[in-house]
Order: C-alpha cells, then structure tokens, then sequence
C-alpha cells in the first residue's frame, strides 16, 4: 500500500471518529479523536509523576480523570520547559488523537502552548498557572490555578508558633509572581504570630535541582534557621535534609510528612483533581470550559497538610480560625496598609486585593519582613 493510501485511510478514520464523538458529546470542541465517543486528554509533566512534589500532584490529578467514563489519559513526563514542549504537544495531537492537552509547568505557556494553539485551533489546550488574555491568546487556550498562598499562610502560623530562631527560611525555584505570592503570604502568616520573624529567601534557579536545594536547607541550618518551607518541583530533598538536621519544615505541593516523620509541621497541598473534573465534564457537557479558572479553600483546589506532632495547641487554634475564616470568605491576605523590603508602600491604608485579583499575579515585590 503507498503512503498516499495510508494518509488517506489514517485521514478517513479520524474523520468517523470525530462524527463518533460529535454524536456522544454535541457540541464538544472538535480535536482528532482515535475511536468513536471518546475524549482523549494529554497530560504534561517537567518532571517525574513520583516527585513527592508538584508533578506528583498533577498525575494524581489525572489518575483521578483516567477513571471517568468515555476518557483516554495519555501522560509525558520530564519534559523541560523549551521546544521539547512544543514537540511533544505536536505528537500527541498528531499521533495520539489527542483533543484536550493540560500541559502543567509554568514555563510551557508563554511562548509554548500560545504557538501550538494557534497552529491547532480544534484542539483545548488549558495550562495550569498561565495569566490568559482575552482576545490576545488564542480562543482555544485558557489556564488553571489554585491559591495555595492561602495555604502558605496557614504555614506561615504554624511555622511562627514553632520557631525559636525567630528566623525561617523560604528555598525557592525562581522569582515569579507564583512564588513571591507565596514566600510573601508565607511570611505574612509567620509575622501576624511574632513581627519580629525573619524570612530568608534563598533562589535555587530552577524547578527540580536537588543538590543545590540541599546546600540551601544546610545554610539555612548553619545559619539558625530553624523552619523551611520552600517553591520548588520537588520538595523531598528538602523535607529530607531538615529531619536530618532536626528543624522543622512545612511541605508544597503534596504531603511529604513520611519524609520527616519528627520535623514536620503541616504543609500547603495541591487538589487538582477539583479543576480537571471541572474542565473535562465541561468539555463532555458539550461546553467550552472557563478560559480563566481560578479557586482557592473553599473551591477545594487546594488544602492544608494535617499537623504533625510537633504542632502545638496554640497554633493549631490560630491556624484554624483563619483557615474557617478563608472558608467564609472573610479573610484578605493582601490588605493595607501593606509595605514590601524596601520599604515602600504597595498597597495603602484601606485598599485590599482579594484572592481573584489578577493584580496579584503579576506581582513583582517581596514584603517586609523577607530577606534575600
């Protein structure tokens, strides 16, 4: 047989797929799909599914989804934030039929999911933490995200209550307004127990680099630091080193409490599962899922690790009243007046940001309070 006739042929069966699906779910945006009433989504990962961190988060994500009927879930993992991205896109719309792809690494979007969007416009492409713009970004691309700098808060008053330093410290990935959010809300929290709680930020550079994230846990250490958090892929590197150094540490992404059975406190996890079941049972709905989904406590994309053993009776009460009082509604983490380290003033005496603020996600500035 030519190659002329397989094309023709690969052509003619995707084409009764996507009547096969058009006839199960009306009005679903049309993609490529292999066989006949069947949503075919593509998860991609910058790292390992087992990380005890981030990526881990978003494939137990989809192993949730894997389990809804009349849905195939493709996965990739390690794949890094370049070109490779693009290609690996590309394959699974191409050779996998895929027709909804959740690529999850911040550094995918912007210019990654934005130029493949545009060049397969049948295709839903929903990344998780892209800042979508109406009418400059493609109509088919839209983006995800939990406030889990609610949760960090939270971290920040247990970790406040346990600190005897009165000096924490925050490893981070890189300075985007992700992670200033967090180290910022983070700090926040330890301040509102004790304002005289210190925060050292240390940068690693990127997302998973478990050699330096160690030698940044043994600073911090070596310096008197004696609770860290930390924004990168993969917490268990650091969740590791600071049981073996006997200091605390709250956790990210998912619970790495097994990790350091003695030294940890509580920690801000991730609930993905909320926003696929979301966008997918939009999508079989015969609905174009939100462009813009955002949720935080209340909405259960996100939640707070359970407390160690170490947490104390105070914290515990402190942590839960804000927490109930982020359930309600009722709580702003971001008010005035409010200075950042440097000391200028960035948000004045009686204005607020709440949480669905998108001011919040181009932030660019660091409280007072936080070292660098």
């Amino acid at each position: 047989m030519s190659d002329t006739s397989n094309i023709s042929r690969r052509r003619f069966m995707q084409g009764m797929g996507a009547l096969g699906l058009a006839a199960a779910f009306p009005g679903v945006w049309m993609g490529k799909p292999a066989r006949a009433g069947e949503l075919r989504v593509g998860f991609i990962y910058v790292g390992s599914r087992d990380d005890f961190g981030y990526n881990q988060s978003h494939a137990e994500g989809a192993r949730a989804i894997r389990e809804m009927p009349g849905v195939t879930v493709l996965e990739e993992e390690n794949v890094p934030e370049t070109i490779a991205v693009q290609r690996t896109m590309e394959s699974m719309i191409n050779l996998d039929d895929v027709n909804l792809v959740f690529p999850t690494s911040f550094g995918y979007y912007d210019p990654h999911v934005l130029r493949i969007a545009a060049r397969n416009p049948d295709i839903l492409f929903r990344h998780c933490g892209g800042l979508y713009e109406e009418g400059a970004h493609p109509e088919n691309a839209g983006s995800f995200f939990g406030y889990i700098d609610e949760c960090q808060y939270l971290n920040g008053i247990v970790a406040g209550h346990a600190t005897r330093s009165k000096r924490l410290g925050f490893i981070a990935a890189r300075a985007i307004p992700q992670v200033l959010r967090n180290i910022n809300a983070f700090t926040m929290g330890a301040r509102s127990v004790d304002p005289d709680i210190r925060v050292q930020v240390i940068y690693t550079g990127d997302w998973h680099l478990p050699v330096r994230e160690a030698e940044a846990t043994n600073g911090l250490a070596d310096q008197g630091v004696d609770v860290i958090t930390c924004h990168v892929d993969s917490p268990m590197v650091i969740a590791e080193t600071c049981e073996a150094r006997g200091i605390y540490v709250c956790g990210y992404h998912a619970n790495q409490s097994r990790l350091a059975p003695n030294g940890y406190l509580t920690g801000a996890e991730w609930k993905w599962e909320t926003p696929y079941r979301r966008i997918v049972e939009d999508v079989l709905a015969g609905e174009t899922p939100s462009h813009f989904l955002r949720g935080g406590l209340a909405d259960g994309f996100v939640q707070p690790s359970p407390y160690g053993q170490a947490v104390s009776d105070g914290a515990r009460r402190q942590a839960d009243e804000v927490k109930e009082k982020m359930m309600g509604g009722d709580f702003v983490i971001f008010e005035g007046p409010l200075k950042d380290n440097k000391g200028n003033t960035v948000i004045a005496q009686g204005e607020s940001h709440e949480q669905r603020d998108t001011w919040l996600e181009r932030m660019d500035w660091l409280v007072e309070g936080v070292r660098e």
